[in-house]
């Protein structure tokens, strides 16, 4: 993992998509959708594809927060949220047209994590600084 480059970014990036378009897309073809449509019958597959996606969102969640903390998702969801705006007050993006605000919405999200899971390596290579976890003898 010396090797940080653009490629693994994009690594980084489709993992974090898959994940978040797994869990819940509006094609209607995702885990959501899935679990909802027998529910209240819940059947074996579905808990352990459930429990599977959870996991994965914790590792995700969890590294992004160890590596930008509350305040970078904070600020990055305002940078997004803002750029929004933006797009919205040229006229790019219709707010009525719910469809595109979910994809987006989605990408965003994807993009947050990808941020996380990839700042050390960002981080790294503009200060040259590494990041450690501190480990406290006992």
């Amino acid at each position: 993992m010396e090797n940080f480059t653009v490629v693994g970014l994009l690594v980084r990036f489709l993992l974090a998509l898959g994940l978040v378009l797994i869990t819940f897309n509006p094609t209607g073809l995702s885990f959501l959708h899935w679990f909802a449509s027998g529910f209240p019958a819940v059947t074996p597959i579905k808990v352990v594809a459930g429990l599977a996606l959870l996991i994965a969102w914790i590792v995700f969640i969890r590294a992004t927060l160890q590596s930008i903390g509350i305040v970078g998702v904070v600020l990055m969801g305002l940078f997004f949220g803002a750029l929004l705006w933006l797009l919205v007050s040229w006229g790019w993006i219709d707010m009525a047209n719910t469809g595109a605000v979910t994809w987006i919405a989605l990408i965003i999200v994807s993009l947050v994590l990808t941020a996380g899971l990839s700042w050390a390596h960002i981080r790294r290579r503009l200060s040259g600084q590494a990041t450690v976890d501190d480990v406290e003898e006992t």
